[in-house]
């Protein structure tokens, strides 16, 4: 790149599907206020993608646009690779090779670092290069940065997360409507909300893996997101939310992380899974595709961060945000201001997980059992003999004709691996129809 301090950074774009081209729309209707902040331009002077027919509504004439992707990030007329592509597999491979050559990155991959990011980080630590993904978490909205910068001076106790747009609107539409979860799913697919296979979604994998990042750069602990337990929204039934309505709580598919530190050494928390959070709890009013993560700092005390969590101009937002600060690194001549996960990478190190069957919460069960005398007192003996108390109890409608009915329950504080050991006992009662299902309780919000 030229000495010129005004010459343009320029920036090659792995991938130009919906996100690449929100990318390449703000370069171009941004470039005036972009110079304004920078003193600079910052350019748009190569394309790669495996289709190079298609109409994406923006005029690309002036840039090279080819499916050459490894000539891409071996181009010297490129500063910054963005890599927009997905996957881990080949994405991995063209980061790992753009870092080679020198390139910067950003990436909005979060599948890639939470499952590669100690290697992708080492990599460009090692050729003095930096490595940005604001928008791989949380869309538009800037928790990373903040992570990394604004929330420095704290030590994070607890993050709190609704970090799928899909499942959350799923969600509240099964609230809203009554709906069953599969006629809800069915909708946001066509809606567009929800991939034709929405099991990345649905059954909490991208929300592990985004957790991944945010435990990482919370707590400096090294993991990959294979270590953080996931369930998903499947189970869930109408009975669940009008239950929890009464109860005074919603639903939400949370990413929840703690930092746990006791005299035999310090342990994190960090588990996906369907929760009941309090109604008056500002995550309890997180509607529809948004997003919003609740970091609580030692220092700072409870903070929300809220917006649209992906689409094409809000990622957009993110990656470009991401190429700003590094054009201006390049401009002072020098990579890695702050570290990626914004602890130093000698001071990254492994934090054991506590166990879910360690975690000690209330809990919301729904048993699914015949309306008959004394079964009632069976489920509560199980659980009872387990330590297992009972807050508060209710059964919907009444069984006719030997039908099953639903009894919901919520119980006191327990050990999670309590409550399941009760459970398979309860489970294999003749009484009890249908595995019961269990969702557990988040006060401190």
């Amino acid at each position: 790149m030229s000495g010129d301090r005004r010459a343009p950074v320029r920036v090659g774009l792995l991938g130009f599907g919906t996100i690449g081209t929100g990318v390449a729309k703000v370069l171009e209707r941004s470039a005036d206020v972009i110079g304004e902040r920078l003193g600079h331009p910052l350019r748009l002077v190569r394309i790669a993608d495996l289709d190079t027919t298609r109409d994406r509504g923006i005029d690309v004439s002036g840039i090279r646009f080819d499916s050459d992707g490894g000539a891409l990030v071996a181009d010297p007329e490129v500063d910054i690779v963005v890599e927009l592509i997905g996957g881990t597999d080949v994405a991995r491979r063209f980061v790992l090779q753009a870092i080679a050559n020198g390139k910067h990155v950003v990436t909005a991959n979060k599948a890639l670092l939470a499952a590669h990011g100690r290697e992708v980080f080492d990599a460009a630590e090692r050729k003095g290069v930096d490595v940005a993904f604001e928008a791989s978490v949380g869309g538009g909205i800037p928790i990373l940065r903040a992570l990394r910068e604004g929330l420095a001076a704290n030590r994070i106790l607890s993050l709190h997360g609704i970090i799928n747009g899909t499942t959350n609107y799923i969600l509240c539409e099964m609230e809203r409507t009554g709906a069953a979860f599969e006629t809800v799913l069915a909708r946001a697919q066509s809606l567009g909300y929800a991939e034709l296979d929405p099991s990345f979604d649905i059954d909490g994998i991208d929300a592990a893996h985004k957790l991944t990042l945010l435990a990482s750069m919370a707590f400096g602990a090294e993991l990959t997101s294979k270590e953080v337990p996931a369930e998903g929204i499947r189970g869930i039934t109408p009975t669940e939310f009008e239950s929890a309505g009464e109860f005074g709580y919603r639903i939400k598919l949370l990413g929840i992380a703690k930092w746990r530190p006791s005299e035999s050494g310090e342990r994190i928390e960090a588990r996906v899974h369907p929760t009941l959070v309090p109604a008056t709890s500002l995550l309890a009013k997180v509607d529809g595709a948004m997003n919003a993560i609740a970091v609580h700092g030692d220092a700072v005390g409870p903070t929300l961060f809220y917006g649209a969590g992906a689409g094409e101009m809000p990622t957009a937002s993110a990656v470009v945000a991401d190429l700003m600060e590094i054009a201006r690194e390049i401009r002072r001549g020098r990579a890695g201001r702050v570290a990626p996960l914004s602890y130093l990478p000698e001071a990254l190190r492994p934090k054991p997980l506590v166990p879910l069957g360690e975690i000690e919460a209330r809990a919301y069960l729904r048993f699914t059992a015949l309306d008959r005398p004394g079964v009632l007192a069976k489920i509560t003996k199980l659980l009872g003999d387990d330590g297992i108390g009972i807050e508060s109890v209710i059964q919907k409608g009444r069984g006719r004709g030997g039908e099953s009915v639903p009894v919901v329950m919520l119980t006191d504080i327990a050990r999670e691996e309590s409550i399941r050991r009760a459970l398979q006992g309860i489970d294999s009662l003749a009484e009890v129809t249908a595995p019961t299902c269990l969702i557990r309780i988040e006060e401190d919000l």
